[in-house]
């Protein structure tokens, strides 16, 4: 289960443990969910609305789903009425005694009015056994009795608005279940719906590269215009910050609406770098969002044949961002005659041999001209399309200083934003100072700007938690006394990083690898002196010696490839004191851990076969148990329940 950290503290059971049957899906934060389900639980929790419920997550749709034995109050009323606001898609399943419920009432009124601002709400009504007619007119017995009741306890300004929601949502087109009408056929209606409002409204949170339309018209032109028998491939091709993947995630916005399914797989370089399966994690990732399910590939054989078999019998669009030598087509799709006629492929790449083996169309996006690099490097600077007129000679030399390289102008532009001349001369001498092909020490300049925390911060995203979620590094920073709430939004400001639309942080590539080679300069031949270890090879290194690393502040391992009779991590653990981030998967921890990482605030243990429950906790903030072996009788569970801010145990 997972605490999202909505509130201070958060424990770490539930009253209850799931029954068997229920699907595997995490609790999230309000704004992280897709559909709102709406029903009387008496009616029809067991059958009907448990039936749309598992569907949804089957398919992997972000569902809420209110539980109406859950205490209520005005804590637990605002947070539903939040849930509603920040959520698109509302399907209310209205049975003969929803309107029994006071609650279902107050949420469909809610629907209602977020539906009439006009702002993309969609209410997809479901009439269980009720006629749309009874919902608008709200004449029979039921409805008469349920109201007279309520006009005793709510005043009437109340009732009306419940009456008027159920009017509008009796007058809404949706879906009619009778005797007559199957079920699982309007279940299966009803998913269609859902799956088309939300791929017209998922957008790829992109870069602002000024002058995109054209791109995308001459990449639309090449999609439509490739000889499909032999061609579904169009290669982006471009040297680094030249907005390759801007351009591909604007293309993949404007298309993928035409296509049965979708999937944008970024940093597809850093998935095959991987030491464990490159491939079959690719594979993997692909499967999952094309089939909507969650899919765990064993061996890139498998992965070939269910990509043969189902994924293939669709009309698909896959981008590929981010693609180096290591990429093999045929290791990981099969043949590219596998596909339909009408998939596309678009690939994204520094480097053109990897596109040589296919007949495909490549675009090369032209250097930004003099213009529109301006009005990029205005837009970071001033936040207006032109700079002012006392800044237009400077703000010309930096457009030419940075080489008129998208990135760099965003950045640079990003840093001198209210800044004053003084700052600007300087900035500019120092720009010129270096040569045009050394992009990452151009953009070190805005590093070498930030404070002793948000170089902390920036560090670990590079090295750690490009794609994921902020909470767990989040609350790992507070408890580090970094100040994230105000380093993120630096951070932000100055161009460093983004949160996309997953809420996860994105980096771009160059800034990856600026923060990988910081941690790296001080000591490049001597890993184990380095503040940060995110290679499995070096975390394997120190793990086989014994000597104390004390510098070590956050280490990566993956120990499946452990030398048999190794005591899995009690030895790295001992002799890591300063370590304050420690991600470890498939390792066993036995032992006396109790004095060991005086200063962890942050652990993640996947799959792990075993986990003391000694270890010192006394700053740990976040806790993670994916996969590992924890039950509900451990003993570590007493230590952390009033400690430990967020959880994750799956």
């Amino acid at each position: 289960m997972k605490k999202s950290g909505v509130q201070a503290s958060a424990s770490l059971k539930e009253p209850s443990s799931p029954s068997p049957s229920d699907p595997k899906q995490q609790s999230l934060p309000v704004g992280e969910y897709e559909v709102f389900l709406s029903f009387r639980g008496p009616d029809i929790r067991d059958s009907f609305a448990d039936w749309v419920y598992r569907g949804l997550v089957r398919s992997k749709i972000r569902t809420f789903r209110d539980e109406e034995d859950l205490q209520r109050g005005e804590k637990m009323e605002h947070f539903l009425l939040r849930a509603i606001v920040e959520t698109k898609i509302y399907v209310p399943i209205i049975s003969p005694k929803y309107v029994d419920s006071r609650w279902c009432l107050q949420e469909l009124a809610k629907m209602v009015e977020c539906w009439k601002l006009g702002k993309g709400h969609v209410i997809l009504p479901i009439f269980y056994f009720v006629a749309p007619s009874e919902v608008k007119k709200q004449e029979s017995v039921g409805f008469k009795s349920a109201f007279k009741l309520y006009g005793e306890k709510f005043d009437a300004a109340t009732i009306g608005q419940w009456k008027e929601a159920l009017k509008q949502v009796g007058e809404m087109k949706g879906w009619h279940v009778t005797e007559h009408v199957g079920q699982g056929t309007v279940i299966n209606e009803v998913f269609v719906q859902i799956e088309s409002h939300l791929r017209n409204s998922y957008k790829l949170a992109t870069d602002e590269l000024v002058g995109i339309n054209s791109h995308v018209e001459k990449m639309k032109k090449l999609l439509n215009h490739v000889d499909s028998a032999s061609q579904k491939i169009v290669g982006i091709h471009g040297m680094s910050g030249t907005g390759k993947t801007t351009i591909a995630k604007a293309v993949y916005n404007e298309v993928s609406a035409q296509f049965d399914q979708s999937c944008f797989m970024e940093d597809v370089r850093r998935i095959l770098s991987t030491e464990n399966g490159g491939d079959v994690t690719l594979q993997t990732n692909i499967i999952s969002s094309i089939l909507k399910v969650d899919s765990q590939v064993r061996n890139v054989g498998e992965g070939i044949n269910i990509i043969r078999d189902r994924v293939c019998r669709h009309k698909v669009l896959i981008v590929l961002d981010d693609v180096d030598e290591r990429f093999d087509f045929d290791r990981v799709f099969g043949r590219l005659d596998y596909f339909s006629t009408e998939s596309r492929f678009i690939i994204t790449t520094t480097d053109k041999r990897v596109l040589i083996k296919f007949d495909h169309k490549l675009y090369e996006p032209e250097e930004m001209s003099h213009e529109y690099s301006l009005m990029l490097f205005s837009k970071h600077a001033f936040g207006a399309d032109h700079p002012p007129g006392e800044f237009l000679d400077r703000s010309e030399k930096f457009v030419e200083a940075a080489s008129r390289l998208p990135i760099a102008l965003k950045v640079i532009g990003s840093l001198l934003f209210r800044r004053d001349m003084k700052f600007w001369d300087a900035k500019l001498a120092e720009l010129r100072s270096i040569h045009p092909t050394k992009v990452q020490e151009r953009l070190r300049i805005s590093y070498n700007e930030l404070t002793y925390y948000e170089k902390q911060i920036f560090l670990d995203i590079a090295c750690f938690f490009v794609g994921e979620g902020k909470e767990i590094p989040f609350y790992m920073w507070d408890g580090c006394g970094y100040h994230p709430e105000g380093g993120i939004d630096s951070l932000l400001m100055k161009s460093l990083i983004k949160i996309n639309e997953k809420n996860q942080f994105w980096m771009h590539d160059h800034f990856r690898r600026l923060g990988e080679h910081i941690v790296h300069e001080d000591y490049p031949q001597q890993s184990f002196k380095r503040s940060r270890i995110w290679s499995n090879e070096d975390a394997l290194e120190i793990l086989r010696t014994r000597r104390s690393y004390y510098r070590v502040e956050a280490l990566r391992i993956d120990m499946r490839n452990m030398i048999e009779g190794q005591d899995g991590v009690v030895p790295l653990m001992k002799k890591l004191p300063g370590l304050r981030y420690l991600e470890v998967a498939y390792g066993r921890l036995v032992g006396d851990l109790k004095e060991a990482l005086p200063k962890l605030r942050c652990l993640r243990l996947r799959h792990c076969s075993s986990v003391p429950a000694n270890f010192s906790m006394e700053e740990l903030t976040v806790l993670e148990l994916r996969g590992s072996t924890v039950k509900d009788d451990w003993k570590g569970w007493n230590g952390l329940l009033l400690k430990v801010k967020y959880t994750i145990s799956l």
